[in-house]
């Protein structure tokens, strides 16, 4: 689980009870497609830019040297149409009627669980290409989500 996406299929068989549930807020998610030897960012946004969750899991341990290390996962799923187009799998979104069901620890029905982790609704979901400055750390504002024009990548004229 130190990655920052867990796959849902590895969850299917209970594992999922192992670890804490969590809701990561979100209101918006990127990914990259690739065009050529570039990438497109794109960022999607749930119903036009409203917060959201993301399913996810965390656990703590400690290290060899004594101390605590905490890590969460977003959990991924298979893409939805929108997500399809630009990526082969999608992070978790929770409908809101799951948010509460969840983080519930009493929680141990694995069906019902595994009905949460499926894809989102696809017509509650937008997608655009955004500026690759939001492939840089450094830039964590608003600019990162502001629709550009797909780069187009140019055919070669002479072979």
């Amino acid at each position: 689980m130190r990655g920052l996406k867990q796959q849902t299929r590895s969850l299917h068989s209970g594992r999922a009870f192992k670890f804490r549930r969590c809701i990561i807020p979100a209101d918006a998610f990127y990914e990259w497609k690739r065009a050529g030897k570039t990438k497109q960012p794109y960022c999607f946004e749930v119903n036009e830019g409203e917060l959201f969750g993301f399913a996810g899991i965390w656990d703590r341990w400690k290290d060899p040297s004594g101390g605590w290390v905490k890590t969460c996962s977003i959990l991924t799923t298979t893409p939805n149409t929108v997500t399809s187009a630009v990526h082969d799998r999608m992070p978790v979104i929770l409908a809101p009627d799951c948010h509460d069901p969840w983080l519930d620890p009493g929680m141990h029905d694995v069906r019902a669980v595994s009905d949460m982790l499926k894809p989102y609704d696809a017509q509650l979901m937008r997608c655009y290409p955004v500026s690759s400055r939001v492939n840089h750390v450094a830039n964590d504002d608003e600019g990162c989500s502001i629709p550009v024009e797909r780069a187009e990548v140019q055919k070669r004229l002479f072979l």
